[in-house]
């Protein structure tokens, strides 16, 4: 396993090391210990999975204080196109975002420290997507931004036409990130 950074401090890749023979593949997709050595030293006391189809966008949101959630993501099978967003105000990187693409195929993941929007836009039907969390869910503590948000401008990708984004009724309500107050 792998940790690279991102350029934006505190978001990571993490690369397991796959080894495939003509029965498939193997490898480890947690481990506590190289996750601890590369700095991220958290307790994970939930897994969340989802299924969608292509065109599924779900975000971008995070939980604040005192839920807030690290995340590590991954896709089981399909691709994603994964994003997320410093909402640290005294980070030099606040409202940038990183994007990468994770694949049942590439088997990358992404550490979302707390402080962190998230979200991602499925590329292929049939797609799972699951992660870990430091925190447990708390409605009352969820906080986001409209996924097309001008200032941000996040590129989702090309291969799904925005007029076929699907997208949950909360999700087309959250605010302009120039009417979000974050409180990380």
């Amino acid at each position: 396993m792998t940790i690279k950074e991102t350029p934006i401090k505190g978001l990571l890749i993490v690369e397991p090391k796959v080894w495939k023979d003509n029965r498939g593949y193997f490898y480890e997709s947690f481990n506590a210990k190289i996750l601890s050595d590369a700095g991220i030293d958290v307790t994970f006391v939930q897994d969340n999975q989802s299924f969608s189809q292509k065109g599924a966008l779900r975000g971008l949101h995070a939980q604040k204080d005192p839920f807030a959630q690290g995340k590590l993501v991954r896709v089981i099978q399909g691709r994603v196109m994964d994003v997320a967003v410093d909402i640290r105000k005294s980070s030099p990187t606040f409202g940038q975002h990183f994007a990468l693409e994770l694949s049942g195929e590439n088997h990358l993941q992404l550490w979302v420290p707390p402080g962190f929007l998230h979200g991602f836009i499925t590329l292929e039907d049939d797609t799972i997507f699951t992660y870990k969390v430091s925190n447990y869910y708390d409605k009352n503590s969820e906080i986001g931004v409209i996924w097309n948000d001008a200032d941000l401008n996040i590129e989702w990708g090309k291969e799904v036409p925005e007029s076929e984004f699907l997208l949950s009724d909360k999700d087309q309500v959250l605010p302009a990130f120039k009417d979000f107050s974050s409180p990380f």
